[in-house]
């Protein structure tokens, strides 16, 4: 008998926990959506990037789904049982709730397990992927194509470029050219056509100028240059990619063992509690959905969202006076784990009393 309940229940919280974390990955899927789409429009991302930020922006935030996912459960699962009576026939037959903590907990390690590889490996990586494909597809937008019938600047907004149309071959006709090339000086191109060629690993853009004239000088003196031209090259420098230091969140784990960065043990100690969270909230999960008589499947349910996101923000908080060094690294985040621990213990030993 005791194996035959064991997995009924086993079967019962992982079929709710794969329903439960699939609504949730859909709601995140959604507001990532309408999110992701109004920065792709500000910003002109390419549709490839959009799928992109979307796909990795939700495996990052499958560390605070599948937590919550798993109480939620643990919770609607047991408070069903309880509910249909189903609980009192167990402890009827000498089958308390406290004996359900071994199959609990193994599904528990096998996702806590899962969330280690997640938040150790995979979300750093998928941080800094998602940083890359930002600050390229700014630059993409920015400097891979020019348009016909729109000023365009570069370089900080010394080159000006303009062009009045482009053929079905990619040249651009009556085209306008300004920059800057010394300090008070500028150069004004126009040309009958032109061609535009995409930069290489050195960043550097070109534009081809054919049949024009160039005017050389400075506003206000009558010493400009009028040079005709049947081709002309225009060199435009893009900005390079920004990297000041390495944000904690893309660092590798490798690199925080052994750090004595304030930030970096933050976040090394703030990785490290997305699977020791899943552990606990088992705990807690157990004697938290007992329900007394009368008392609907769903009692227990807004309890555990607020139990979850009590820990969740002591979490980030204690993250926060970690990376200030307001908390020694001894405390560090684990006084709330020890915490919630500490609740879970007292709520199962004040059911083990009562039964």
């Amino acid at each position: 008998m005791k194996w035959t309940v064991q997995r009924y229940v086993l079967r019962e919280v992982v079929q709710t926990w794969l329903a439960v974390t699939g609504v949730l990955v859909a709601i995140l899927v959604s507001n990532q959506l309408s999110r992701v789409l109004g920065q792709a429009a500000e910003n002109q991302y390419g549709r490839g990037v959009v799928f992109d930020l979307i796909a990795l922006g939700a495996l990052m935030n499958l560390s605070v789904i599948v937590p919550v996912g798993l109480l939620l459960a643990m919770v609607l699962t047991l408070g069903r049982m309880y509910h249909d009576s189903e609980m009192a026939a167990l402890q009827a037959c000498g089958f308390g709730p406290s004996r359900l903590l071994a199959p609990l907990f193994c599904f528990s390690a096998l996702i806590a397990a899962g969330l280690g590889w997640l938040v150790f490996v995979q979300v750093p990586r998928a941080d800094g992927l998602v940083q890359l494909l930002r600050q390229s597809a700014i630059k993409e937008a920015q400097f891979g194509q020019l348009d016909a019938g729109r000023f365009r600047a570069f370089s900080g907004g010394d080159a000006v470029f303009y062009a009045e149309r482009v053929d079905q071959d990619g040249v651009l006709h009556n085209v306008f050219v300004q920059r800057e090339v010394q300090q008070g000086r500028i150069e004004v191109a126009l040309a009958d056509t032109a061609t535009y060629s995409k930069g290489n690993a050195s960043g550097m853009h070109l534009v081809t100028l054919f049949n024009g004239r160039r005017y050389e000088g400075v506003p206000g003196q009558d010493d400009f240059r009028v040079i005709e031209f049947r081709e002309h090259g225009i060199p435009i420098a893009t900005p390079e990619d920004l990297r000041g230091p390495m944000d904690p969140d893309t660092k590798p784990t490798g690199e925080l063992l052994g750090s004595s960065d304030p930030s970096d043990i933050a976040q090394l100690q703030f990785r490290a509690s997305t699977p020791i969270m899943a552990l606990v909230l088992t705990l807690i999960a157990v004697p938290l959905s007992k329900l007394r008589p009368r008392q609907g499947r769903y009692a227990r349910v807004g309890f555990a969202i607020v139990l979850y996101f009590v820990y969740s923000m002591l979490l980030s908080g204690s993250k926060i006076w970690l990376e200030k060094s307001e908390l020694s690294p001894a405390i560090g985040v684990w006084w709330v784990h020890i915490a919630a621990l500490g609740l879970g213990v007292y709520l199962l030993m004040r059911d083990a009393r009562k039964a």
